[in-house]
């Protein structure tokens, strides 16, 4: 062997200063290494194991185990190539390559193996990087679907509000001098309603900024019924027939037949001629609610256009149906909320 000099040392430089670029250039970087490697051994120097060549080559088989069949194929021919290429190297000085074949073979089974083990690292960060990309997708589900029940809460809330604050202020300007008593009660409708819809945009807003949102919810069935005698305070004669005893129901769809009864109510008092009728039908498995309201103008109905279709969707997201439609002067609200 020959004696290590200035270009042996430059050679054993070469060999390894790829590994700098190898992520950026990595067919390149293998094959300087590569290249510097078979060198060192024409020119008789020693090079007792090609650890950069080695380490080169697993990069590109991360990088090109997956590629398009020609650059992988290319790729993976290059690779092993690499010891043939000292076999070649030992025998022009001489080495006869049986006296070597255990360690030829022994490099063979090396670089076949930083192949397979390159190409499970590639697949390794694929599947995290698709595992990261699900989180990331089912993040900005999560977001838009929160951004969408409150969207809806604030349209049944804040909808209802407007809609009895308009209704009790007409009233208000309108009795102010001929029945001051009544413009007051009118007035203190407004207050009260203005005072309950701040209460629950503060509600929103706490569920917004908490990851586990506790609603406060209301208890069925004297929710319920404090929610028709509040449209009955607003105006609106209701005749209503409820259970005297509804048993406990989850959660969910106890706040759906809060906001269903809510907003129809409020289209009832809006597009009404002052009176509904509300049956709450408590069955086991369901809970029905009906509202059926004098329609004195049919076309004003299409308005509420938004709020009918935001309960559908709160009955339809519980596995129930709602049905609304206007026949023969009456207008008619029905739905089935099923429950366990």
């Amino acid at each position: 062997m020959r004696h290590l000099d200035a270009l042996g040392v430059a050679l054993a430089v070469v060999t390894a200063a790829p590994l700098a670029v190898r992520h950026r250039l990595p067919a390149l970087g293998f094959a300087v290494s590569a290249a510097a490697s078979v060198a060192l051994l024409h020119l008789g120097y020693p090079l007792d194991a090609p650890v950069a060549a080695a380490a080169a080559a697993y990069t590109v088989a991360r990088v090109y185990s997956g590629a398009p069949a020609r650059p992988r194929w290319c790729a993976l021919a290059t690779v092993h190539a690499f010891v043939p290429a000292v076999a070649v190297a030992y025998a022009s000085i001489g080495v006869r390559v049986w006296d070597i074949s255990t360690e030829l073979l022994a490099w063979a089974a090396v670089f076949a193996g930083l192949w397979v083990a390159g190409d499970r690292a590639r697949l390794r960060a694929l599947r995290l990087a698709e595992a990261q990309a699900d989180v990331e997708r089912e993040r900005r589900l999560a977001a838009a679907d929160e951004r969408t029940r409150i969207a809806r809460e604030l349209h049944d809330s804040a909808g209802h509000a407007i809609n009895v604050i308009l209704v009790q202020a007409g009233a208000a300007r309108l009795l102010q001098d001929r029945d001051p008593e009544r413009a007051r009660q009118a007035l203190s409708t407004v207050e009260r309603v203005a005072r309950d819809t701040i209460t629950d945009i503060d509600r929103m807003v706490r569920a917004l900024r908490d990851d586990h949102p506790d609603r406060d919810e209301p208890a069925d069935p004297g929710a319920l019924r404090e929610l028709i005698e509040r449209h009955r305070g607003s105006g609106l004669h209701i005749a209503a027939e409820l259970p005297d005893r509804i048993a406990p129901l989850p959660r969910s769809v106890a706040w759906a037949a809060y906001r269903i009864l809510q907003e129809a109510l409020t289209n009832a008092a809006r597009h009404g001629a002052g009176t509904a009728a509300v049956a709450v039908r408590a069955a086991p498995g369901h809970l029905e609610i009906d509202v059926t309201n004098p329609c004195a103008a049919p076309r004003a109905r299409r308005e509420g256009g938004h709020g009918i279709v935001g309960m559908r969707e709160r009955a339809t997201l519980l596995g129930g149906s709602l049905r609304a439609a206007a026949a023969a002067g009456e207008f008619r609200l029905t739905a089935v909320l099923p429950h366990r």
